[in-house]
């Protein structure tokens, strides 16, 4: 117990084991659904929806694990939600290229990703952005996976008019959404040790008592086999061979780069982890933990994973260290074997600790000078910009090109970092390929 203390420098930390493997479980439990939702999104692909779950489990115990022991942050690695959707339905049904082809370009967008982080370029571009719209970052995040939460608990609808309207208080789900929610906010009032995790608890067993949740069958399953999806990325690189095909590994390289960066940095800033110059340690260890989870994952065959932003669900309720995500990465090597349990986690379980977390998140508002309109605009732009636009690299992308013109405007030019220039200008390219 003790080497385990040292390592992970649990007193530095002002934490505990115990605490740790609460926030990891919380954390696991957060972001569990995305072993059923990311074979569910790639099989309309056409890949082999077993294989995907079982690369999506190994994939994230893998970079989260390597997150834990080498950068020690509380933070986990998985598929991303966004990145599968614009893999599925953008490129393999949108451009009918091959999944096996895209999947390809998924692992030379992974190997760009490893050479910008030996470089240190990817550690130089965040600890570039400043403070503030680090702290625009952190509240937007929070404002999207409030939003997440509460459409996927059926609080929120989509709507033809409106675009997004109340959900029906008719649907006996939604209602297992609200107990959830009402349980957490009075816990997390309470100052409750671990509420967002009893609150997820306390849920499912009123779902299963209901009988909204359906009680699993089994208890135990065997992994399924990897062999459909396992190595195609790199028996089909020599099919990467034209403009379109460059543009889609750009692209992947692009989304992926600033959701992770945006992710990384709106984490740190909910933990604490920002130094006094705003910058966060270790960040090269971060993100070589995720761009190797990337190269794994598309050899296994699944697409980009990044950090997920329901990592702020284990931070919230105490985990401060590596140790954290260690526990997470070891909950989803479990997983498949045990992976008929995770069905009574549904998404209507989760949904509260998401709006939760939200709230947490959006406290980072406070510390944005909302009297200078030249950092105020661009804030504001980015916060709204990732619930609105359902992506957090497209809200950092519009605060970031705006940012240059209002310090321009307000006569602070000479106070605009150079890669800022450079962002702004790569944003600015990146929507234009994005619209042709």
């Amino acid at each position: 117990m003790e080497s385990i203390n040292k390592f992970f420098g649990l007193k530095t930390a002002g934490s505990t084991i115990q605490r740790e493997f609460i926030a990891g479980l919380t954390t696991f439990f957060a972001m569990a659904y995305i072993l059923f939702v990311n074979p569910e999104v790639l099989g309309a692909a056409h890949m082999n929806t077993g294989a995907v779950f079982t690369a999506t489990a190994i994939s994230a115990a893998f970079g989260t694990i390597v997150m834990g022991l080498l950068a020690n942050y509380p933070i986990a690695i998985a598929p991303g939600l966004g990145m599968n959707a614009f893999f599925a339905y953008s490129v393999v049904l949108g451009m009918k290229i091959p999944w096996q082809t895209a999947m390809a370009g998924v692992f030379i967008a992974a190997v760009i990703f490893l050479i910008l982080t030996f470089f240190h370029i990817r550690e130089i571009v965040i600890n570039a952005i400043p403070r503030e719209m680090k702290l625009a970052i952190a509240a937007g995040i929070g404002l999207f996976i409030a939003f997440i939460g509460l459409h996927q608990g059926g609080l929120i609808v989509s709507d033809s008019s409106t675009v997004v309207a109340l959900g029906s208080l008719s649907t006996p789900t939604t209602w297992l959404t609200i107990f959830g929610l009402i349980v957490s906010f009075i816990l997390i009032v309470k100052r409750i040790p671990a509420a967002i995790f009893i609150g997820m608890v306390l849920t499912s067993l009123v779902g299963l008592v209901t009988g909204l949740i359906k009680a699993p069958s089994s208890i135990i399953s065997l992994a399924p086999s990897l062999k459909p999806t396992f190595g195609q990325a790199l028996s089909h690189l020599g099919e990467i061979n034209s403009m379109q095909l460059v543009i889609v590994v750009l692209t992947f390289l692009l989304v992926a780069f600033f959701d992770t960066a945006g992710t990384l940095v709106g984490l740190a800033e909910q933990a604490g982890f920002l130094n006094e110059k705003g910058e966060m340690p270790r960040v090269g260890r971060a993100l070589f933990a995720d761009s190797s989870s990337v190269l794994l994952g598309s050899i296994l065959g699944t697409s980009p994973t990044s950090t997920f932003i329901e990592s702020s669900a284990g931070i919230a309720v105490g985990g401060r260290t590596g140790l954290t995500s260690v526990f997470v990465g070891f909950f989803f090597l479990l997983s498949m074997l045990f992976s008929p349990l995770l069905g009574v986690f549904t998404s209507q379980v989760t949904a509260p600790a998401l709006i939760v977390v939200g709230v947490l998140m959006a406290a980072n508002l406070g510390g944005i000078d909302w009297n200078k309109l030249e950092i105020a605009i661009p804030a504001f732009l980015i916060v709204i910009g990732m619930p609105l636009t359902y992506s957090i690299s497209d809200g950092i992308a519009l605060g970031f090109v705006i940012y240059p013109i209002t310090m321009l405007s307000a006569k602070r030019g000479k106070e605009i970092n150079v890669v800022m220039w450079i962002l702004a200008l790569v944003f600015l390219v990146f929507f234009y390929v994005l619209n042709n």
